[in-house]
């Protein structure tokens, strides 16, 4: 048996380690360096903790990855296969390593005289994102057997989809049409009309080119709605990359719990052409959530959007 408290307690350092041991010689490698690598590691343990013995296994979609498992979660409580499933996501990827791919890749923001101003989606003085850290988890049940447990109900997951961009690594394509297409097939799915959703939290990384062709999407998809308020979280936790989208559905199931949307910071010069009135300013907002949409986009062109609504 191995001591699972070394992957939890040092899982961020151990890969990284193993790299720049193998410099010196293969016998200076942690020999938890090879579970690490499975992405599946993570899911594993905490089977073991739970004794939980359905399907349990890792996505990677890049930024997309945790609204990619809850589709699947819900897949497999509609198919009968699960009463309930926990997903969601983490990543810690403060390694140098994955900050200097990124910043090799001209993918952050270099406002490092100004941090706290750093994030800023949909400003005009963006220039990248800021890499965070962080994790979140929620449980999809289904509802007579939440109801039965006397379970306390934050919100109804509607449903969502996902689709592929089949055109670059990084950059979305300029017209929108994979984020489009998603979003249309995720209120197909659903049964949800575009009147109805009147809060999105959008991917908007604060990056040059992926929130305007988000924002245009959204224009396309939502623009007659002068209900419509639209957040980054973003905006004030950085991107957390494969977490992201985990932590922004909790953000969205809160917004539906309390009533409160919470603001853009660093929104200042909004691009030309764009409608300040869709997006939320630097204070909080009180919204009767109808729908919640939540998107969230990955490297290699993954586009995934899932609906919450109050439950009633």
């Amino acid at each position: 048996m191995f001591d699972k408290s070394i992957l939890r307690f040092d899982i961020e350092q151990i890969f990284n380690d193993a790299i720049e041991a193998l410099r010196v010689s293969y016998k200076k490698m942690n020999p938890f360096c090879v579970p690490f690598a499975t992405t599946n590691m993570g899911s594993d343990m905490l089977a073991m903790d739970l004794g939980w013995m359905g399907p349990n296994y890792s996505i990677s979609t890049a930024s997309a990855t945790s609204n990619f498992c809850i589709l699947n979660s819900a897949n497999h409580i509609i198919r009968g296969e699960a009463d309930l499933m926990l997903y969601g996501g983490s990543d810690s990827v403060m390694i140098p390593i994955e900050l200097g791919g990124f910043v090799a890749c001209r993918a952050l923001s270099q406002r490092n005289n100004d941090p706290t101003k750093a994030s800023r989606p949909w400003d005009s003085n963006r220039d990248g994102f800021v890499m965070g850290e962080g994790a979140g988890a929620l449980l999809l049940e289904e509802l007579e057997h939440a109801k039965k447990r006397g379970a306390t109900i934050y919100a109804e997951f509607l449903g969502g989809s996902f689709t592929c961009d089949a055109h670059s690594y990084a950059s979305p394509l300029e017209t929108g049409a994979g984020v489009i297409l998603c979003i249309e097939k995720a209120l197909e799915q659903s049964g949800v009309l575009r009147e109805d959703v009147n809060y999105i939290n959008a991917h908007a990384t604060s990056t040059l080119a992926g929130d305007l062709k988000e924002y245009n999407a959204l224009i396309h998809c939502f623009g007659q709605n002068p209900e419509l308020r639209v957040n980054s979280t973003k905006s004030m936790i950085g991107h957390l990359l494969g977490a992201s989208g985990a932590v922004e559905v909790v953000a969205a199931v809160q917004a539906i719990r309390t009533g409160w949307i919470h603001p853009n910071i660093n929104l200042e010069n909004p691009d030309e052409g764009m409608d300040t009135k869709l997006l939320v300013g630097p204070k909080k907002e009180r919204l009767d959530v109808k729908v919640a949409l939540s998107n969230s986009f990955g490297f290699g062109g993954h586009n995934s959007s899932v609906l919450f609504a109050p439950y009633k």
